[in-house]
């Protein structure tokens, strides 16, 4: 019993000596900005190791040589209440919730009626998210991508550290420097030079759209620029920019 309290207690100092680290790192973001995230550095070593060579690009720029039209893009498309909510959106979670529970019977059926025919596999469910900016910057910034519950509370807890030590406006600007825009591509700088040859402040908001659309899959739309979905949807989301909020 003695010792089952004793370990009992090295968790649990352990886990505060965790979240202290965690409060020490968000605390520091307010003045100094992150080399990297962990999600880049997962990704490189990724790419160096099927690959053989390291790459990496990224350049850091401030909110101010951001184009207003990136910033509105992606706001319009990731996280139309960034700018009013605490770093969680709720109703968002819930209609995810929804839809994903939706898919997985649709899936269940499919795969009962597939069952006799073992040549033809069930697809699986489209998986939708429910995640604000916040949120995926507090996982990109600390967490692996594996999927638990144990995973996703500490990025709820770090979610409220951003919120609680950072403005909105400086976690926009660490999300639009570290975000992923193709494979080695990170950073709004880096992918306006990768896919149009031009600096974040130069883009039209065109350009802006579709690299905000791009941004649930990147990797997968790098490989089809010429995507009729991409075009679309940058259209749509061109039309509900004038409506996104940037945090001042």
């Amino acid at each position: 019993m003695k010792l089952l309290t004793r370990l009992l207690i090295l968790f649990v100092l352990a886990f505060a000596g965790l979240q202290l680290f965690f409060v020490l790192r968000v605390g520091a973001m307010a003045v100094l900005n992150p080399y990297s995230t962990s999600f880049e550095r997962s990704q490189a070593f990724q790419l160096l190791q099927s690959t053989g060579r390291l790459r990496w690009s990224q350049d850091w720029r401030d909110s101010a040589k951001i184009n207003d039209s990136l910033k509105r893009a992606v706001i319009a498309s990731e996280d139309d209440g960034f700018s009013s909510h605490d770093g969680v959106d709720w109703e968002a979670l819930e209609k995810a919730w929804v839809k994903n529970s939706k898919a997985e019977d649709r899936a269940s059926k499919r795969a009962a009626q597939l069952a006799k025919n073992p040549a033809r596999p069930a697809r699986p469910p489209k998986v939708v998210g429910g995640s604000t900016i916040t949120q995926q910057l507090a996982k990109n910034l600390f967490l692996s991508g594996e999927r638990t519950l144990l995973r996703k509370g500490q990025e709820f807890v770090l979610t409220l550290m951003l919120e609680t030590f950072l403005s909105k406006e400086r976690i926009l600007e660490i999300y639009l420097n570290h975000v992923e825009w193709g494979e080695g591509v990170f950073g709004a700088e880096a992918a306006a030079r990768h896919y149009f040859r031009k600096s974040a402040a130069q883009l039209s908001d065109y350009e802006a759209a579709r690299l905000a659309v791009m941004l649930p899959r990147p990797k997968y739309f790098e490989k089809l620029p010429n995507s009729d979905y991409l075009s679309h949807r940058a259209s749509v989301i061109v039309g509900r920019m004038g409506d996104a909020r940037i945090p001042k």
